[in-house]
């Protein structure tokens, strides 16, 4: 198990999702996101991290079990290597990211104002040059 706080892997939750989210807007089918191999990857990355979240999120009983998906999906991606289904990954990106994005929101408004605090200006400094990502931690 990890040493760290179960808060943290909300924020890596988050973060993975304003990733993919970033990266899928510039594509309109999924074949063309499994063709920009850069880009693929690095989708399929921010869904392992996704996952092996989650599974501390489970544990700890931020969210229902019937999110074991998650988990599941990242033992499919990450073991799936070059047998990925394009398809199924496309349609979690464009059904399934919003639905776990406002759970995380759900969490992250949940989340002591001095401790959110803490994390969102450690994750910013992580992630100073991702603009983007930046933008939205100052939101919350």
């Amino acid at each position: 198990m990890s040493n760290r706080i179960v808060e943290m892997f909300v924020f890596d939750i988050f973060i993975a999702i304003l990733k993919i989210e970033d990266i899928i807007k510039d594509f309109d089918s999924a074949d063309e996101l499994l063709h920009s191999y850069r880009d693929w990857d690095s989708v399929i990355r921010e869904y392992e991290i996704i996952g092996e979240a989650t599974k501390y999120l489970l544990n700890e009983n931020l969210i229902d079990m019937e999110y074991r998906k998650i988990v599941n999906f990242r033992n499919y991606i990450t073991h799936g290597y070059f047998g990925i289904d394009s398809e199924r990954v496309w349609s979690i990106s464009q059904n399934g990211l919003l639905e776990l994005k406002v759970i995380i929101l759900e969490i992250i408004k949940n989340i002591p104002d001095n401790l959110k605090k803490e994390l969102i200006e450690a994750f910013i400094e992580d992630n100073k040059y991702i603009n983007f990502v930046v933008e939205e931690l100052e939101k919350l």
